[in-house]
């Protein structure tokens, strides 16, 4: 099979899917974006996403699909093990092999963070680096892991699920998960969001609105989005401590807050790591709002060497 194969990659999110075409230098040729048809199941969400496939791949000898979406995913059956409600009925979907039947063509399902630090590892902010901790914040909290140069799924393919590892600052807080006290109660978009709304009495769309606020100098703003971060910052010292990574790169738009969300999180990284730890690069992602569809790509061009 030719490296200047076409294949394509995809970013099955809650509310938006992007499909795109992706040169082997992880150039993006042709993007096209569909709203998810969440609430109608899996068989119209694996629909819009063949639609826009084929859309992308028009005129081209498809080779390969690569696909990003949230949750525990099997990367070698490409089976969603488990999701939340963000689309009904998704868990159990068997989304490599109904895709595969839909398109006629190999398709590599994983988790939409562990595409995003595939991407960042071979093109991006971690390029070069052997030992790699990849952060999102949106939704959720997720995180995925890379030990010497390779990911690390784990036993159950959930490795990385940093968002549910245990937060002080979280403590009697609901997590989505059913659980209390994760880090996802405290430093998601939605817990951010729903903090400000508490603290200020004001409603607010989502977490965008809180970031414009306090780029705007909103006190109450300021504080939410520096307590999630330094308890973002203290979870992460920890598996430093653990794993003494390199690299560890973050993603996901509440890092345009700027130095409101990111010196609190450094700041409570370093205070966390013990002696005989440096503190490791901590770098924001460098291909964005893009990485999932490069990273699920790079992923599913592995499958044609």
């Amino acid at each position: 099979m030719s490296p200047d194969a076409a294949v394509a990659g995809v970013d099955i999110g809650g509310t938006k899917l992007v499909a795109a075409l992706i040169s082997a230098d992880a150039t993006i040729v042709v993007r096209a974006t569909a709203t998810t048809p969440a609430s109608n199941g899996p068989s119209a969400v694996l629909a819009a996403v063949t639609a826009l496939v084929r859309q992308v791949s028009a005129g081209q000898d498809l080779a390969a699909v690569g696909v990003g979406t949230a949750g525990v995913v099997d990367p070698d059956r490409g089976v969603i093990v488990g999701a939340t409600n963000a689309i009904d009925g998704w868990a159990g979907t068997n989304l490599g092999e109904e895709l595969r039947a839909h398109l006629g063509v190999p398709v590599r399902a994983v988790n939409d963070v562990s595409a995003f630090a595939s991407a960042e590892h071979h093109y991006g902010a971690a390029r070069g680096a052997r030992d790699v901790i990849a952060v999102m914040v949106g939704t959720g909290v997720g995180g995925a892991l890379i030990v010497n140069g390779a990911p690390v799924h784990g036993r159950n393919a959930a490795a990385g699920h940093l968002g549910h590892l245990e937060a002080a600052a979280a403590s009697g807080r609901a997590c989505p998960c059913g659980r209390d006290g994760h880090l996802e109660a405290v430093a998601s978009g939605p817990a951010m969001t729903a903090e400000f709304a508490r603290r200020s009495g004001e409603e607010v769309r989502d977490l965008r609105e809180v970031v414009r606020r306090a780029d705007s100098g909103d006190l109450v703003a300021r504080q939410v989005l520096a307590q999630g971060a330094a308890a973002l910052g203290a979870t992460l010292g920890g598996l430093v401590n653990t794993l003494d990574p390199d690299v560890i790169v973050l993603g996901g738009g509440v890092l345009d807050s700027g130095d409101v969300f990111s010196r609190p999180l450094a700041d409570a990284l370093s205070g966390t790591l013990i002696p005989a730890v440096g503190a490791p690069c901590l770098r924001q992602s460098q291909l964005g709002a893009d990485a999932v569809v490069i990273g699920a790509a790079a992923i599913a061009r592995e499958t044609l060497s």
